[in-house]
């Protein structure tokens, strides 16, 4: 329990530090702090615990291939804020995170050889 409150903890203080930023001369900071690993850490620490270090290796490989949906996320927020509102733009974004990560998907679990 005290493991899940520690996680928890980790995950507010990333929004209160976005939040902060935010208002902040140094604004765009706030882009830069969902890219620290806090949920990788965590996420890779469970695997590395749990299962071997091949295990621990595929997942950081399939991390950095997750960036793909991430950067197209972000293209997709700047070409649609030219186009759209906040809510439309961030809307859209997300729709294209969710079509890359669902292509993602299917060209992991197709073409991995360690899920053969």
């Amino acid at each position: 329990m005290v493991a899940l409150f520690f996680k928890c903890l980790l995950g507010a203080f990333a929004v209160l530090l976005i939040a902060l930023l935010s208002k902040s001369k140094s604004f765009y900071i706030s882009g830069l702090v969902p890219l620290f690993p806090t949920f990788a850490l965590i996420a890779h620490y469970i695997v590395g615990t749990e299962r071997t270090m091949a295990d621990l290796r595929m997942t950081a490989l399939f991390g950095l291939y997750s960036l793909i949906p991430y950067a197209a996320y972000l293209i997709a927020v700047y070409y649609f804020s030219y186009k759209y509102e906040l809510v439309w733009t961030l809307s859209l974004a997300a729709l294209v995170w969710a079509l890359f990560a669902c292509l993602l998907l299917m060209g992991w679990t197709k073409f991995s050889p360690a899920l053969s």
